[in-house]
């Protein structure tokens, strides 16, 4: 079997779980204990953040550890629009996000009577002139994803955090999808908060982070002081130590990585040349991720022909599967009654993928969809 599903999670690495093997077998201290073995876990748990904090290039107590992108994302949005409702009720947003970005805009809209624009991309692209357009005075948020999960499209950070910055709004980016795989430094691009995901870059499962600046919100969960006072629960120590040893990993590769990825990227689309098909996303959006569909020919369909055939695509975000729903960020992006809906498929790489692979994969389409 080969896999092309990174965008929904990637294979842990050597070096990740030889550390976290480590901690499992030597470290089993509770952070928070004062004696020796907790002594020990707090040490590590120290490291780790300033791992994290060191590639991101901010200051280590800025890192609050999560369960992953969802609670990220949700800790932030609704931690700040709660904590933050003197300012205005008023939040912006795109309408391609990841749903616990979408779901978590909704919720705040029916419980509390939250205000929300949502942004629909104008000719395939979210712009920073739509974001500067929404902004109103009661604006307090915006929440915008760095690369789209389905699409791999680039939205254009770096203007929209110029224009917040001269706005009451703090700008909250959703980077699962980036982290790890371009260069992402929240204080240069002038970011409030920061949502990242350890599984994304080759880390385990269940371990996130959400860089926050010294902002006024409410923490989700209730109990100890753990992480700050921000985030109760005890560290998941091991998660933590196998996330910073694959941040560091992506980083001392990371344009390596980038330029076998975009090759992979080109391999993949030469290979169909002279196949029907067509892309859902722009000739310059992240290589990681390609979007693309083919004419007449059922998503459904071609899904299970890949995978009998070896192959592991998907159609669109993993939080989806199991669903028949359509691809909101393809209705987004092209309308409700795009034959795209029905016949794209989501193909997504990472640096462990060969252009070996690739070749067979489009050869297999090829042989599956026709010339």
């Amino acid at each position: 079997m080969i896999y092309f599903d990174n965008a929904a999670t990637t294979a842990l690495s050597p070096t990740v779980i030889e550390a976290m093997t480590d901690v499992m077998t030597s470290t089993f201290g509770n952070p928070s204990s004062t004696h020796a073995y907790g002594r020990e876990a707090s040490k590590l748990l120290r490291e780790a953040r300033q791992k994290v904090a060191d590639i991101l290039h901010v200051n280590s107590r800025e890192i609050i550890f999560t369960s992953g992108g969802t609670e990220s994302n949700n800790t932030a949005i609704k931690g700040y629009a709660l904590a933050n409702q003197s300012k205005g009720n008023h939040l912006i947003t795109t309408a391609i996000e990841h749903h616990s970005v979408l779901h978590t805009m909704s919720y705040l809209e029916e419980r509390f009577g939250f205000d929300v624009t949502y942004l629909k991309p104008v000719n395939g692209r979210i712009t920073a002139k739509q974001i500067q357009d929404a902004l109103r005075e009661d604006t307090i948020l915006v929440s915008v994803m760095y690369a789209n999960n389905e699409t791999g499209d680039l939205l254009p950070i770096k203007e929209i955090g110029q224009i917040v910055a001269q706005h009451q709004a703090v700008l909250h980016v959703d980077a699962v999808q980036a982290l790890g795989k371009i260069p992402v430094h929240p204080k240069e691009l002038n970011i409030d908060f920061l949502s990242g995901s350890a599984h994304k870059f080759h880390g385990p499962k269940g371990i996130g982070f959400l860089f926050a600046e010294s902002l006024h919100f409410d923490s989700l969960l209730h109990g100890g002081e753990q992480e700050d006072k921000r985030r109760a629960s005890t560290e998941n120590l091991t998660g933590i130590v196998g996330l910073g040893q694959a941040l560091i990993d992506s980083q001392e590769r990371q344009k390596e990585n980038l330029e076998h990825v975009d090759r992979l990227r080109k391999t993949l689309l030469d290979g169909l040349k002279d196949c029907d098909f067509y892309l859902n996303s722009a000739p310059s959006a992240f290589p990681y991720v390609v979007n693309l569909g083919f004419p007449k020919r059922n998503k459904e369909t071609l899904l299970t022909q890949l995978d009998l055939a070896g192959f592991a695509v998907s159609t669109g975000s993993a939080c989806t599967a199991g669903t028949v729903a359509p691809s909101h960020v393809l209705e987004a992006t092209f309308g409700q009654d795009s034959h795209r809906l029905k016949e794209s498929i989501r193909i997504s790489f990472s640096e462990n993928n060969t252009i070996e692979e690739v070749t067979l994969l489009s050869k297999k389409l090829i042989e599956i969809v026709g010339h």
